[in-house]
């Protein structure tokens, strides 16, 4: 196996608080500028937007830039949901021979592949001779922007 790929840590939820944001009504073009809208639209809390099912949601922080080409890159912070079934092409958390990685999960009969996005790194192929398990599938990607 590959040993150079990403690290993870893991955090849970606090959903004890709530976190009520502001935000700006409308949509912030990417092109020309163009007036700002005079209103604010309802609060936003982020659990409530990015956390679906508190019971089997976690965040980890990536550490590396085995899945660069995905737009996960060093530091970012992922929400990442157990309750949801692995399927063909998803992008999961995954335990492997003892670490943890994330990558996009192809499967086939009899084995899967765990697939950097990145061309530095190479596939891993996981089978019944590995210790495997998908942990969760990962939902959306908090940037890091440095």
């Amino acid at each position: 196996m590959d040993k150079k790929h990403n690290t993870i840590t893991f955090h849970a939820p606090d959903l004890s608080t709530r976190q009520e944001l502001p935000v700006a009504g409308g949509a912030v073009k990417a092109g020309f500028p163009s007036p700002a809208d005079d209103f604010l639209d309802s609060p936003l809390d982020l659990n409530r937007e990015l956390v679906h099912n508190p019971a089997s949601t976690f965040f980890v922080r990536v550490s590396g830039d085995s899945m660069a080409g995905d737009g996960i890159g060093d530091g970012d912070l992922l929400v990442v949901d157990r309750s949801v079934e692995p399927y063909d092409g998803c992008i999961a958390v995954c335990y492997v021979d003892g670490e943890f990685t994330v990558k996009r999960v192809h499967l086939e009969k009899g084995c899967a592949w765990l697939m950097p996005s990145n061309p530095k790194y190479r596939p891993i192929r996981v089978d019944a001779e590995n210790d495997f398990q998908i942990w969760g599938i990962v939902r959306h990607v908090i940037k890091t922007f440095k």
